[in-house]
């Protein structure tokens, strides 16, 4: 299993028989067509994500996280979303070229979703047992008994209390966290391939945060930080935190509140993100970047491999700055 999120992570991976990566976005566009004029969402991304890796996808909001996301669900809503261009290979196929009915055998069964409002994503009107159940009834056949035992053994798993007596409970009936813990058994329910995560701890209490970050296994391999619909920096975890290649992601960082600067003043990155509608030429990040100049306010930077100052290679790092030099080694 492998899942791509923005915080979380995953267990070991499955077998198969595909030897490439699980899933690999190519050159990715998507424009929302509107009065006003096309909203260009997202803008030629490209990742890849093998069986067994976790991809933490960053981003401030409107940066193309959760339309990226969509579109590899093959759920946006279209008109008057459009994808012009780009591929998504699952295990070697493009899905852009299938059939609904082709993508719907793999929606659930081989690539699952865990959305950020539980609430709204869970029907009010039918139980959580029914719907955990369902999965099991379309998918195997199942009889709403032997349905009704599978989503009981899925509460148990993500740790509800009293699964039993709850399975015939509403979504209503549960707190914020257990709504969300019952939207990842319902990801789990089929043992998928995939898992895509879309912010599965907002409006969550930082306690249920954490148990619910515990429950997607804590194990972030790699990061891909988003701006304006592009990747902009690729990293380890690791290697991201301790030294970025990019100026957009310096200042993310150095945005998160520090222990040790209590009581002082807490960085923010100035100015807004772009309009989607009116993108700015060049390096889209470049009205806000203290080290922007000419160049960037003209050329697109194009994603490219980051190496140490003598040259060696930094597995697994990319950066799409004009000074990623001047900004991991400086």
């Amino acid at each position: 299993m492998s899942i791509i999120d923005k915080t979380a992570a995953v267990p070991a991976p499955r077998g198969g028989d595909h030897t490439g990566p699980l899933l690999e976005v190519r050159d990715l566009h998507v424009e929302f067509h509107t009065r006003d004029g096309v909203a260009k969402a997202v803008n030629g991304v490209n990742y890849s994500v093998n069986a067994g890796e976790t991809l933490a996808v960053l981003g401030e909001s409107g940066s193309g996280k959760s339309v990226t996301a969509q579109a590899i669900m093959g759920i946006l809503d279209m008109p008057p979303g459009k994808i012009p261009q780009g591929e998504i290979l699952f295990r070697g196929e493009d899905m852009l070229k299938m059939s609904e009915e082709e993508r719907r055998k793999i929606r659930g069964r081989k690539i699952a979703m865990i959305f950020q409002d539980a609430l709204s994503s869970l029907n009010p009107v039918l139980t959580v047992g029914y719907q955990l159940g369902e999965m099991f009834r379309v998918h195997h056949g199942m009889s709403k008994k032997d349905a009704k035992v599978k989503a009981i053994e899925l509460m148990d798993k993500v740790k509800i209390p009293a699964a039993k007596a709850r399975v015939s409970d509403y979504p209503h009936q549960f707190s914020g966290g257990m709504r969300q813990r019952i939207m990842i058994a319902m990801a789990l329910a089929l043992e998928p391939d995939l898992i895509i995560a879309d912010e599965p701890t907002t409006a969550l209490d930082v306690t249920v945060q954490a148990q619910v970050m515990d429950l997607l296994a804590e194990l972030q391999q790699e990061i891909a930080v988003m701006y304006a619909g592009r990747i902009v920096e690729q990293a380890p975890v690791h290697e991201l935190y301790k030294r970025p290649a990019h100026p957009y992601t310096r200042g993310l960082l150095d945005s998160i509140p520090r222990l040790d600067q209590k009581g002082q003043e807490l960085y923010a990155i100035k100015g807004l993100p772009p309009n989607l509608l009116k993108v700015p030429t060049g390096c889209a990040f470049n009205p806000r970047c203290p080290k922007a100049d000419d160049l960037c306010r003209t050329e697109i930077p194009a994603l490219v491999p980051v190496t140490e100052q003598n040259g060696a290679d930094l597995p697994g790092r990319k950066s799409a700055c004009h000074f990623w030099k001047e900004t991991i080694h400086g």
